[in-house]
């Protein structure tokens, strides 16, 4: 496994929590294979088998997921735009509730919408966001 940045547990097992980009050399997070195949175009031709799948944040590198063998999934193979891999402010902050950067900029109190939706989980941020990850942290801080 080169260019893999798993540790070993304690029982010896690999952990596959992270891996390195094939493309960037960064070190990202495991994500759900079914928040990849919801945001990939054509996803019934994706190859899972066996696959472990990572999310690469990176703005400056197309590569949105990759796997474990190194394989990518860039931006022109996806169904949805990617928030933090723009700087519209058309792009999305918000995947469950369609608020963009736009939106924000217009009325700082979509952010405290969100947060109300999110307390009670009526949000979708697993399969919806492509990160897998709550949309607030993706909303620029307020000073």
């Amino acid at each position: 496994m080169s260019n893999c940045c798993c540790t070993t547990s304690e029982s010896g097992s690999i952990d596959m929590e992270k891996h390195v980009c094939p493309v960037n050399g960064k070190s990202y997070k495991r994500i759900s294979t079914r928040t990849v195949t919801h945001h990939v175009r054509q996803s019934w031709e994706l190859d899972t088998d066996g696959k472990t799948f990572y999310f690469c944040d990176d703005p400056d590198c197309d590569v949105v997921y990759f796997s474990n063998d190194n394989s990518v999934i860039t931006k022109t193979y996806l169904r949805t735009q990617v928030g933090i891999k723009t700087s519209s402010e058309e792009s999305m902050l918000c995947y469950c509730y369609g608020i963009t950067m736009k939106d924000f900029i217009g009325d700082s109190s979509v952010r405290n919408f969100v947060v109300q939706q999110t307390k009670p989980g009526l949000c979708s941020c697993e399969t919806s966001n492509p990160s897998g990850k709550c949309c607030l942290k993706d909303f620029p801080k307020i000073e």
